[in-house]
């Protein structure tokens, strides 16, 4: 109401431009009718209006008065304020562009990342209540991400009590194909027929699906993501209803899922269909355990994780009873809310940023700060003057302040520009595996974040040297040197170099941590290898038979390529884990006890041709690979990496040895060692690398292994002498031929091994980048703090020089004060260094967080480029001429 009085006020004054000239007359008034009563009580003319001017006081004060007594008087005054500042930097614009530039590197580098951490920090997800969604169920070293077997599930959903609705989907992926016209491979997710309504999600177009659709003999329906929508049927709303071929059944279209939409896991979907659950089938499926699947709840109201996590705790006691005692102890209960499950691995990476990325508004605001009182400094004289004039102390700090935060506000325009063309060169970076990155965007609420953060800058930066009340004594020439507030300014250089040693520590170590990963040994070559992987859909080839046939006629094409030397075919790729496989004391060994020791250790398996180990080049360290005669024989071979055969036969060679996976299973197979590899490091690049064995793929229905040999996803590998792309071009044309509606996924073993460092690669540079900007900063402060004392103290040292100082005594004087900063910033940079880079021991790789090396290297850094900036000052002070300062005096 205030506000609307005030520019109704401003309004009517800009409409009755007559204003000051009836003030003027009401004043006048007051004054002839002052005279006249002292005319009246006898006074002579002139005596009388003395007198009345007197009573009356100074005009010019009494219509000042008159006119902050006017309703919106400060907005006027804001007006008069503005018109001020911006003479003053039209004066002065080195100085407005240089504070402006300053901002817009704070300001634009803080939006910019917050436009990403906000995705993965503060946000909330997009589900209704996403505070209540949380994953339930159980996790062991093999499988980290929760599970339920269907039996438990059941039983979990019927009896628990923490839970307003309890859903479930199985477990991915899920690979399907679009028949209709030219088949297009989609990822479709079978989900519980409450799946959606539990996450509080409603369908953009349509319905959810209804209890009878996820029940046997229901309808086939499905639901389609936004995306499938506007790519095949251009946002078409005739879609409802209609029927589409998956995996060459019909299947009804209920709904379109809306734009936002993610699962709870972040993986890609364009489908949903409905579970049909049979609970009694369920039952007997899968030896009594029944099918797995991921389980998600929504907590009741009031309920916490915790209150949860102890009510579903007797529940898990009884379902772990009936898994088998050997493995019962690396089985866990996991109750964790979604948001933890989705950003799990990059919430300490947002953290680094976002601490980054404020270390350097801070030093931008420093910088700021530090600028304004020297300019504060350099106009004593001519604020001085306006408080002898009569300017109140509350006038002056207004009309500073209004100007910094001008400048703060041209500041975040040009940071918001600036911040636009930092988030591209983010979304260039970024892996694509981090969809939180490629989710950002300048959104109004990452505009409201800018815009307080350039008022929080503003005030910062202005409020120091708006204090500043400049004496009227300073015109005498007694209280300049008492004004300049020198140590203040020391004080926030010398908190720069402690922001720039905190940011240039954090980056060493990052480096550092990445200079170890890139330069770990993988255990396969990765050069001149092409790897193209497909997924034979359900409805082309239903039958082993024609999975083998299409696998062996890819094969036979792809030997006769340009400069072909060795091609492999496998159910997975290093280097990646492969969930095949068990546990160490699942193995049996002939004529050996049982292994008992390391019970929760866990094995992996993966079926590969004879071409697997000459084609990655992975080294036979005893025995032999495998053979194309084995191909087609009995035999059942295994192949042992190096540490699984270290723990099962110390000491040993286990050549000839047999052994078979699986000690519940009586009828698994019988397999004989002839051969150890070299350790391929397939859990990733910091993982330690697990046991393995490899086992022969066959083509052929008289070999089928009983062991499970064929998957639908196929992987051939092919490594050749001629360029790469032309390597690329021939296996996809080999492909194509034998099969041309196959999607085909083609990389080169370098981009596979690659795309492992994304994330440490991504974080790495940000850091380094924001390091940098912060040194720069820091650096620039210190110049401009020493080349301001070197010219206020230029007569001191003239003096000096004159009563026999040397030019080395002054450059002692100038250096060590620089060296005096530099140390006492970097001490306390050191110490909280040493603090941070301790949270931080997660994200490095073989260097520690208190590594001698990178401290000295960023102490010795420091130095140098401070001891730079200092040069410049140092000879403006040896070069003051004695006999023209004393002319001067």
């Amino acid at each position: 109401m205030e506000m609307f009085s005030a520019w109704k006020a401003l309004l009517r004054r800009i409409i009755r431009r007559n204003e000051e000239v009836e003030l003027d007359e009401e004043l006048q008034f007051h004054l002839e009718r002052q005279t006249q009563e002292n005319l009246a009580q006898g006074m002579e003319s002139e005596e009388a209006r003395r007198q009345a001017r007197i009573a009356f006081g100074a005009m010019g004060r009494a219509r000042d008065e008159c006119r902050e007594s006017r309703p919106g008087f400060w907005v006027e005054r804001l007006f008069q304020d503005v018109r001020y500042a911006l003479r003053g930097f039209r004066r002065n614009p080195v100085f407005a562009l240089t504070i402006v530039a300053t901002l817009m590197l704070g300001i634009g580098t803080t939006t910019a990342v917050f436009s990403v951490v906000d995705r993965i920090l503060f946000r909330s997800l997009p589900y209704e209540h996403a505070d209540q969604l949380v994953s339930v169920g159980m996790v062991h070293s093999l499988e980290t991400q929760g599970f339920l077997m269907g039996n438990t599930y059941y039983i979990w959903r019927d009896n628990q009590k923490p839970f307003e609705e309890i859903t479930s989907e199985a477990t991915g992926p899920h690979e399907c194909d679009l028949t209709e016209g030219t088949p297009v491979q989609l990822d479709c997710e079978p989900v519980e027929g409450n799946f959606l309504s539990t996450l509080g999600i409603t369908p953009v177009l349509g319905r959810n699906f209804l209890p009878e659709e996820a029940r046997p003999g229901g309808p086939d329906v499905a639901l389609i993501s936004y995306r499938l929508w506007l790519t095949h049927y251009n946002l078409d709303p005739k879609i409802l209803n209609k029927t589409i071929q998956i995996d060459g059944k019909p299947v009804r279209v209920i709904g379109v899922l809306p734009q936002s939409f993610e699962m709870p896991r972040l993986q890609n979907v364009d489908v949903l269909r409905a579970i049909m659950i049979d609970e009694v089938a369920d039952h007997s499926a899968n030896g009594g355990y029944g099918s797995p699947r991921r389980v998600f709840a929504r907590l009741k109201p009031g309920v916490s994780l915790e209150q949860a996590w102890s009510a579903m705790e007797p529940l898990f006691h009884d379902a772990n009873k009936q898994i088998p005692a050997d493995i019962r102890k690396d089985i866990h209960l996991s109750v964790r809310s979604l948001r933890d499950i989705q950003t799990q691995n990059v919430r300490l990476m947002a953290w680094v940023l976002f601490g980054s990325v404020i270390s350097v508004l801070l030093i931008a605001c420093a910088n700021v700060a530090s600028l304004l009182m020297a300019r504060g400094t350099s106009r004593q004289r001519e604020l001085a003057v306006r408080v002898a004039l009569g300017a109140s102390k509350a006038r002056l700090f207004w009309q500073t302040l209004t100007e910094t935060m001008l400048l703060s506000i041209a500041g975040a325009v040009a940071g918001y520009l600036f911040a636009k063309g930092l988030l591209r060169l983010f979304l260039a970076l970024a892996p694509a595996r981090l969809s939180f990155v490629h989710k950002a965007q300048l959104d109004l609420r990452v505009i409201g974040f800018t815009l307080a953060v350039s008022m929080l800058c503003g005030i910062f930066s202005g409020l120091i040297p708006a204090l500043q009340r400049p004496n009227a004594e300073l015109l005498t020439g007694r209280a300049e040197k008492r004004m300049t507030h020198a140590s203040v300014r020391q004080l926030l250089v010398a908190g720069q170099i402690a922001a720039g040693m905190i940011l240039l520590t954090v980056a060493m170590l990052l480096v550092r941590s990445f200079r170890n990963l890139d330069h770990q040994q993988m255990g396969i070559r990765v050069d001149n290898t092409v790897t193209a992987r497909v997924t034979l859909g359900v409805h082309k080839y239903p039958e082993l038979a024609g999975q083998a046939h299409f696998s062996e006629a890819v094969e036979d094409q792809l030997r006769y390529g340009p400069g072909v030397s060795a091609v492999a075919v496998t159910d997975s790729l290093p280097p990646a884990p492969n969930q095949n496989g068990g546990r160490l004391n699942q193995v049996v060994v002939a004529g050996k006890p049982p292994v008992t020791a390391g019970a929760g250790e866990v094995i992996t398996s993966r079926w590969v041709s004879p071409g697997y180990f000459p084609t990655l080049e992975i080294p036979i360290l005893q025995g032999r690979g495998f053979s194309q005669d084995e191909v087609t024989s009995s035999e059942r071979p295994v192949i042992l990496n190096q540490i699984l055969a270290e723990r099962l036969f110390p000491g040993q060679s286990p050549l000839g040895e047999r052994m078979r996976f699986g000690k519940l299973d009586p009828d698994s197979p019988w397999y004989t060692v002839i051969g150890i590899a070299g350790n391929v490091r397939n859990s990733g690049l910091t993982d330690k690398t697990v046991p393995e064995y490899y086992l022969l793929r066959r083509y052929g229905s008289d070999h089928w292994d009983t062991h499970g040999v064929w998957s639908r996803t196929v992987i051939f590998v092919v490594r050749s002498s001629a360029p790469i792309e032309t390597t690329v071009q021939w296996v996809h044309s080999r492909i194509t031929a034998v099969d041309p509606t196959l999607p085909i996924d083609i990389a080169t073993m370098k981009e596979r091994v690659s795309s492992l460092e994304d994330q440490p690669r991504f974080q790495t540079v940000l850091v380094s980048l924001f390091a940098i900007t912060g040194l720069a900063m820091a650096i620039i402060g210190l110049y401009g703090l020493l080349s301001f004392l070197v010219a206020q103290r230029e007569r001191e040292i003239g003096v000096r020089m004159a009563l026999g100082a040397t030019r080395s005594n002054i450059l002692r004087l100038v250096m060590g004060r620089s060296l005096r900063l530099i140390a006492s910033g970097t001490l306390v940079g050191l110490a909280l260094s040493l603090m941070v880079s301790r949270m931080l021991s997660h994200l490095l790789f073989s260097v520690g967080p208190y590594d001698p090396l990178s401290y000295s290297l960023v102490i010795l850094l420091l130095i140098f480029v401070g001891l730079m900036a200092t040069l410049i000052p140092a000879r403006s002070a040896i070069s003051v001429d004695p006999a023209v300062t004393l002319r001067s005096e």
